[in-house]
């Protein structure tokens, strides 16, 4: 089963591992011991992980390595981009509404001191 990216960063820890694994491919039992969770419940997390293509497994000699592939977090980040742009354009209107009302206050108090 493919999963999708957002599935992967919804949870806090699969947020963390990420993090850990992305400053540098670990082993799947240094991973384990960066958290206060059981191994098996880690190795779910990467499981999850790697089926969302955030993180690879290399096997190098009789150790499987982490790799963090944090390309797909692209899809995220042009996700939350469309609604930056729609609150930059409510912002921006907002912003002209207020410089009008500065002004017209401005304007009253000159014509009526």
């Amino acid at each position: 089963m493919r999963r999708d990216v957002f599935q992967a960063i919804a949870d806090p820890t699969r947020r963390e591992i990420i993090g850990v694994v992305a400053k540098q491919a670990l082993n799947l039992n240094a991973v384990a011991e960066t958290f206060d969770i059981s191994r098996q419940a880690v190795s779910k997390h990467i499981k999850i992980l790697t089926e969302c293509g955030l993180i690879v497994i290399k096997k190098q000699g009789r150790e499987n390595y982490c790799i963090a592939k944090l390309e797909k977090l692209n899809e995220v980040a042009n996700w939350v981009e469309q609604y930056r742009q729609v609150w930059e354009h409510k912002f921006d209107a907002l912003d002209t509404l207020l410089e009008r009302l500065q002004q017209q206050n401005q304007n009253s108090e000159t014509q009526n001191p």
